[in-house]
């Protein structure tokens, strides 16, 4: 935890503020009964809003590395010293992800292995390694080489009593070396979204956000960087699109279409924020964002956590006992508003609370360093 010591790229925080408000709203609604549409996950090939969630986090997280180690080499630190803190921090977000999933029960024979915070560790690791040992072009070669290798295996690699290009639920190739690998530690029995093989193109998500970080860094006016995004993220997001027929966009596993679909939404945005707010000067609509963004990471660990804690708690209502959720839901939420406009009530305020929470932290400049 420390002061600001250099001059932040607003529009990147507010975009990552952007996205952890996003996670946390499709994360908790008040009943996953009553979810409206464009807040729930795809069922299986397809998107919707909220599969844009998480790979703009990886997505950010890669324009953060080009960012923030170019920074770190050109002060001419220590290789080894940057190596260091890049596993250090890989360790810590993996362990923190791990700990989410063993509160509050704390069994590791039902432990899920892969997870959230498991995907971003690895995708920062290998993403940072592979910066700091290549330059622009290399990078992009390294990144759709391991998009064009991902395809290749899931349509070609045959699956024992299923065959080669399954891309269903059963029978696809990353459920296959999952259930092989981490059979009794998986989201699901036979199934992870998370799951090993499918970090490959998630690592190529946050690669493609290294190359956006360093065309941030380019010495381009404002104007032709911010028409530059909004180009290249209609490239990209067409590029998913015609591609979609051939090879699904399907979030669960992160099919190399839906990295290209996802990662041209992504640039799109994050030209939109940069033109508004570091060309133009627009910036107290991203407020909010600001404050959340600065302290992404915190945010979301402390959310899950407080939700987590609050099910643990029961509520006598009707003669049975109810979580603290469940109890604000089905007793002031759900009759005031209806089950579908309350339920999306309850992670807007919890979401207002974390905005609460974390204003002192913002004002003070304190960003909690992971």
């Amino acid at each position: 935890m420390g002061q600001a010591s250099f001059q932040r790229l607003i529009s990147l925080d507010a975009f990552r503020g952007l996205t952890i408000a996003g996670m946390i709203v499709v994360n908790n609604p008040g009943s996953w009964q009553h979810v409206f549409p464009p807040l729930r996950h795809a069922e299986w090939h397809g998107w919707t809003p909220t599969d844009l969630v998480f790979p703009f986090f990886l997505f950010i997280v890669g324009v953060s590395i080009s960012l923030a180690l170019s920074r770190r080499v050109e002060q001419s630190a220590e290789k080894y010293s940057l190596y260091y803190k890049i596993f250090k921090r890989s360790i810590i977000i993996f362990a923190l992800g791990i700990f989410l999933h063993l509160v509050p029960r704390f069994s590791l024979e039902t432990l899920r292995i892969p997870g959230v915070l498991q995907r971003i560790a690895l995708c920062y690791l290998f993403s940072a390694l592979l910066f700091l040992k290549t330059r622009t072009k290399s990078r992009a070669i390294t990144t759709f080489s391991l998009l064009a290798f991902y395809w290749l295996i899931m349509k070609f690699v045959p699956v024992p009593g299923y065959g080669a290009g399954v891309l269903d639920y059963e029978g696809n190739l990353c459920a296959y070396i999952d259930t092989k690998l981490l059979a009794g530690h998986l989201y699901k029995p036979a199934f992870d979204p998370e799951g090993i093989l499918s970090t490959l193109p998630a690592i190529a998500t946050t690669l493609l956000g290294t190359l956006a970080g360093d065309w941030l860094l380019t010495k381009k006016s404002i104007l032709q960087k911010t028409i530059g995004f909004l180009i290249g993220g209609v490239i990209f997001s067409f590029a998913g699109l015609f591609l979609h027929p051939f090879f699904p966009i399907n979030k669960q596993l992160w099919t190399s279409t839906y990295v290209l679909f996802t990662a041209g939404a992504a640039i799109l945005v994050l030209g939109v924020c940069f033109g508004l707010m570091e060309g133009a000067g627009f910036k107290k609509w991203a407020t909010p964002f600001l404050v959340l963004g600065t302290n992404a990471i915190t945010v979301y660990i402390g959310s899950a956590l407080m939700v987590k804690l609050m099910l643990l708690i029961g509520i006598p209502a009707d003669g049975k006992t109810i979580s603290v959720p469940g109890y604000l839901y089905h007793q002031f939420l759900s009759p005031l508003a209806g089950p579908y406009l309350g339920s999306l009530i309850y992670p807007l305020l919890l979401l207002l609370v974390w905005i609460g929470i974390m204003i002192p932290f913002y004002k003070k400049r304190i960003f909690i360093k992971i």
